[in-house]
């Protein structure tokens, strides 16, 4: 459950992340921006809002549970997979590929361990 919940944090921490890299190279008007700050607040509020029902199934080992709390995930990890050829039309957006690669494995691993059936001991050996 901690490895889980741990996982499912950083990955809202890479997501929060990409939004700070993203609103600070702001190439027009249209868009995010840092001198802008109710727009950003709300994209930060709606990404941290979006992570509460990974989070709140984190704690849970219900086997239902764990395959819908993965499904979730699989929308979040295409999200940052999406994020990082749009690092290139980006200027600068040097930081936002690599954000991006780094939170597409983060939450990637994230999936990983969610799937994962741990917790079960055999013959004295804990998987």
């Amino acid at each position: 459950m901690l490895k889980r919940l741990l996982f499912i944090f950083s990955t809202l921490l890479m997501a929060i992340a990409v939004l700070f890299i993203a609103a600070k190279d702001s190439p027009g008007r249209n868009t995010i921006s840092l001198e802008d700050p109710l727009p950003f607040m709300l994209s930060v509020g709606m990404v941290v809002f979006l992570f509460i029902p990974p989070l709140v199934m984190s704690f849970f080992d219900h086997i239902v549970v764990r395959v819908i709390s993965g499904i979730y995930q699989c929308f979040i990890v295409f999200s940052f997979l999406v994020l990082i050829p749009i690092g290139f039309f980006i200027p600068n957006g040097g930081m936002t590929i690599l954000i991006s690669i780094l939170g597409f494995l983060v939450s990637l691993s994230s999936m990983v361990v969610t799937f994962m059936r741990g917790h079960h001991k055999e013959k004295g050996v804990s998987i």
